[in-house]
């Protein structure tokens, strides 16, 4: 995983590839807390964050902050939870635009039927998380 951050040492971007910014390094606390979660030792990341998007990309990545670990929610829900219930379809964008991957758990969001849906780290990617998060759809 590749962690970007900002002057102020908040993360900015996490993503399976560089992303050109200025890269934390080994001891930066989101390596040290992805380290964990990906050794199952962590369900719930601390760490100061500094997302770039529109007022309501950021809405959206926030409320999926709000979502437990090993939980999963819709594209609908996420629409109702802030206040634009007709806006699901740029629920979906945003979700698509997170720009710390993992961390803002997007790969929590799936199809109002139950399916997976896209993902920026790939399908294979979002069905490893979730079944790392003991959530198995598929």
């Amino acid at each position: 995983m590749h962690v970007a951050i900002d002057d102020d040492e908040r993360v900015v971007a996490v993503s399976f590839r560089p992303h050109g910014l200025r890269e934390a390094d080994a001891s930066h606390p989101a390596i040290v807390q992805l380290r964990e979660y990906f050794d199952g030792k962590r369900t719930v990341f601390e760490l100061d964050l500094a997302p770039r998007g529109t007022e309501f990309q950021r809405a959206v990545w926030d409320e999926l902050l709000r979502v437990p670990y090993g939980a999963t929610v819709t594209y609908a829900e996420i629409a109702h939870r802030i206040g634009r219930p007709n806006a699901v379809r740029a629920v979906g964008a945003a979700n698509g635009a997170n720009p710390i991957a993992v961390i803002v758990p997007c790969h929590r969001v799936i199809g109002s039927n139950g399916t997976l849906t896209g993902y920026g780290g790939g399908i294979e990617r979002k069905q490893w998380l979730l079944a790392h998060e003991g959530r198995r759809l598929f």
